[in-house]
């Protein structure tokens, strides 16, 4: 049975014989505090009367289906989340009349009540196939329609969709309704709805084309955490460089941005109505990296207005598209139009990071994946479409010029306004403004999985001079593809500056095309060998690249020396990429952090570096070696808190990060005395948030109990603080905690979805070996299946996170490989579970090589 799966040959057949006119949908949200009714009417055509097809609906108690006049018994014709529609007409009306459920999985219409004010807020979210569990729908992006929405909700509430909010009418017993205008024509997964006693701020946003509502929207108790201003002016910054880039109007009339609670996702396109995480509105100090990410988030969802909703992918192959073209959009403007000039640099330090690493997990697929069904969709959305296929539009736009580039995206609005594409219609737009041909390029980039890695490979006289230098490309055997790449080649030297300090400075600098196994430079040769030498300087291309022993012995002793930040982003990314490959000691990564991080000046780079190293002091450091590394890392953290500026983002990071590693007596005093105020540092405030990143580490280490932890949250009585709370529970180092946690994330089905990813989040510690080994057995008796017990969202995100790493050995891989033999679990489960594994392995291989000295 298909379940509430669908597969893309299913949507190409229902797709071939219905044109959809238009949805009216009316939802009443007063019914009860567990289910709303919702009534669709729909009306579309068939260009094979007599023909059957299927509507789509989820989890529904349906009350009348009616096709054409018929009354048709629910009973018989609704089954597996789909409502059989047989002897269809030239010109049909469907109507269905149902109760559907809230959801507390962050799927569908979420609901949620604010513990700080008892408050209601509803939202919904749709991508990919959500919408059919709000209202009745062809749940596929190809069949595009209007929706006028008419919604009956309390009359104090706002009401948002996709159209403009009308006045509400005032109905009897404290309701209204709110009769919404029809939209521009869109498909079903973008459409929106939230609802709820919000705090609204509106602004008009005048631009080239004229104006632009926008509207801010909160929940009550972040009314003060709101920084409006900031907020409209990268929504307008967004606007004006988007709409002459793209020379196409904003396709949606307004524009609202709706901060909600318990996200699973950073934001969502919705039309006009985009809704974002509200832990964007921080209520605590936040490093410059927090807000640059905020602003590409917001810049993202804006792209997706033209590229996702006024031209739509045909089936979900394409949702690479989308992804990758918003996430390369955000960072190029980004760059261009806001404060955060230097975008590209915290992308190749934290961002593309992710890509690579997806890209070498057993799971890496093609950019462009087979995506045959929903499932597939489920299992492919990952950071290969979102920070691979970024890095991958972002070669193509050097490879046919920006310019080139942009009249074909230009092109490409205007033909396929408000109706959908394929990938082919937008490369045959590019070539026709490029004059390139692409498609060699699109098999090589984007119909192939895995990254290449880039070596330099040479020789030198008696002089020091390279008497030969060419880069060696190499890939993984399961994924074998020697792709062409277009980087830069810069030769770095110690050169004293004016007060006689030694800087890395650039000497000189090639570009080169590098194809097959090996590229020769000859336009190096003869020049001195440098102390540095950095393959893909400028960040043109995707790949791992290597450093030789004469310049990673240069970056350990100093990369501060090292002004440029994206060439040290470049540097800190080939360390970590070797680190995580076994070629380079964990301790020797380590070692480069403490001598260097203090010094970083990219946002992203001070704040995500410490993490890989905390990862490689934990995960890849031999196990003789870790006492000894752990004390030298928490000793370094220390005195890098002591030295840093009052006040500057270095303090806070390595504020978070102390007290990540604290173990030892010293360390666990200090973060007590943090809490208590005994202890101070210039510049360092304890707000709410670091005092529940303190008290967590305290209770992973045994000294803060459940007293500590709810006398904490009585002081901070938010959806925040029970999440940090849980959090703190869930790490404290005994059985108890530990089976209660487990219960609650993992067993409940009713724990919501950003509490259970605190939870597991939390679970999993370093130095717990003996409490969690119990957990390697219950982790695959669960997940033979989780998913259907916990759906999609909070499966994966269980089986991804609260998979047993730290206790990586030759029997836990053992133990895992006889389970995928044998357990009956969704593929989609196996798959975390096949990622999980290879951490494992990639663990033991580094923490052998970390053993060698």
């Amino acid at each position: 049975m298909p379940g509430t799966n669908l597969t893309r040959d299913e949507a190409a057949t229902r797709a071939a014989i219905l044109a959809v006119e238009s949805y009216t949908i009316d939802l009443d949200l007063t019914v009860s505090d567990k289910v709303f009714e919702s009534t669709t009417v729909i009306r579309f055509s068939c260009s094979e009367p007599g023909a059957s097809t299927f509507a789509d609906l989820v989890d529904a108690t349906i009350h009348e289906v009616t096709l054409n006049g018929r009354a048709l018994d629910p009973s018989e014709v609704y089954r597996d989340s789909r409502i059989t529609l047989d002897g269809l007409e030239a010109d049909n009306e469907l109507r269905v009349f149902c109760e559907l459920p809230y959801s507390h999985t962050g799927e569908g219409l979420h609901r949620f009540v604010d513990p700080a004010d008892g408050r209601v807020y509803l939202y919904s979210q749709f991508e990919v196939p959500d919408a059919r569990r709000v209202y009745t729908t062809f749940e596929q992006p190809d069949l595009k329609s209007t929706f006028t929405f008419n919604v009956t909700a309390p009359e104090g509430w706002k009401v948002v969709s996709n159209s403009p909010s009308p006045a509400p009418e005032a109905l009897d017993e404290g309701k209204a309704i709110w009769r919404f205008e029809p939209t521009k024509r869109m498909s079903t997964y973008i459409t929106a709805l939230v609802a709820g006693e919000y705090h609204e701020v509106q602004h008009t946003y005048v631009g080239k084309h004229g104006e632009i509502p926008l509207g801010h929207y909160c929940r009550q108790s972040l009314v003060e955490f709101l920084d409006v201003d900031e907020l409209v002016k990268i929504t307008e910054q967004g606007f004006a460089f988007f709409e002459e880039a793209f020379d196409f109007p904003y396709p949606f009339g307004k524009y609202d941005q709706l901060y909600v609670p318990e996200y699973n996702m950073g934001a969502m396109e919705n039309a006009g109505c985009i809704t974002l995480r509200d832990e964007y509105l921080p209520r605590s100090r936040q490093p410059r990296s927090f807000y640059e990410f905020r602003c590409s988030v917001i810049l993202h969802e804006m792209a997706h207005m033209w590229f996702g909703d006024l031209v739509t992918m045909k089936w979900w192959d394409d949702l690479w598209l989308n992804e990758s073209f918003a996430e390369w959009a955000c960072y190029h403007a980004e760059v261009e139009a806001t404060e955060f000039t230097d975008s590209w640099t915290g992308f190749a330090n934290a961002r593309k990071q992710t890509g690579y690493r997806q890209d070498q997990l057993p799971s890496t697929h093609p950019i462009a994946a087979d995506n045959h069904d929903l499932q597939a969709v489920e299992v492919n959305f990952d950071m290969i479409t979102y920070a691979k296929g970024a890095s991958v539009l972002k070669q193509l736009v050097a490879w046919v010029g920006l310019e080139d580039f942009q009249a074909g995206l230009q092109q490409y609005f205007k033909d396929f306004a408000y109706g959908n594409s394929e990938f082919s219609d937008l490369l045959a737009a590019l070539e026709k403004s490029s004059g390139r041909e692409l498609g060699g390029w699109a098999q090589e980039w984007l119909q192939t999985a895995g990254v290449n890695t880039l070596t330099a490979e040479f020789e030198t006289d008696a002089d020091g001079r390279y008497s030969s230098l060419a880069v060696r490309q190499c890939a993984h055997p399961d994924w074998p593809t020697l792709r062409r790449h277009r980087i830069g080649v810069g030769l770095y030297d110690a050169v004293p500056n004016s007060q006689g300090e030694d800087r890395l400075v650039r000497r000189q600098y090639v570009e080169i095309d590098v194809e097959g196994e090996l590229t020769e430079i000859p336009e190096l040769v003869g020049a001195q060998q440098p102390d540095l030498l950095l393959l893909n300087d400028s960040d043109l291309t995707y790949a791992k690249i290597r450093l030789d022993q004469r310049s990673l012995a240069t970056v350990v002793n100093g990369l501060s020396k090292l002004d440029d930040s994206l060439a040290r982003a470049l540097v800190w990314g080939a360390a970590w990429d070797m680190t995580r490959d076994a070629e380079m000691r964990a301790s020797d990564f380590v070692a480069l952090v403490l001598r260097n991080i203090g010094a970083e000046t990219d946002s992203w780079g001070v704040s995500r570096i410490p993490t890989y190293a905390a990862q490689a002091v934990n995960h890849f450091s031999a196990k003789a070696n870790r006492p000894q590394l752990r004390a030298e890392w928490e000793r370094g953290l220390r005195d890098l808190l002591a030295a840093a500026e009052p006040g500057s983002d270095h303090q806070l990071t390595f504020a978070r990060s102390y007290a990540g590693i604290a173990h030892s007596d010293a360390a666990i005093a200090d973060l007590e005395a943090l809490l208590d105020g005994s202890l101070t540092f210039d510049g360092l405030a304890v707000d709410q948030d670091l005092r529940w990143v303190l008290l967590t580490s305290l209770a992973a280490a045994g000294v803060a109990g459940d007293d500590r932890i709810d006398e904490e949250l009585g002081r901070d009585h938010t959806i925040s603080g029970q999440e940090h709370a849980a959090a703190a529970r869930a790490a404290r180092p005994d059985a108890e905690a530990k089976a209660t946690a487990w219960e609650a994330a993992i067993t409940k089905t009713d724990t919501p979805n950003e509490t259970q990813r605190s939870i597991i989040l939390s679970f999993q510690r370093p130095g717990q070996d003996d409490v969690l080994a119990p957990y390697v057995e219950h982790y695959l008796t669960a997940a033979d299946d989780i998913w259907e017990r916990l759906g999609t969202q909070r499966a994966s995100t269980a089986l991804e996170f609260i998979f047993p790493r730290q206790l990586a050995s030759p029997e836990l891989l053992e133990r895992v490989d006889a389970w995928l033999e044998s357990s009956p679990a969704n593929p989609a489960a196996k798959r975390y579970v096949r990622e999980g594994r290879a951490d494992v392995a990639r663990a033991l291989a580094a923490q052998a090589r970390d053993a060698v000295d």
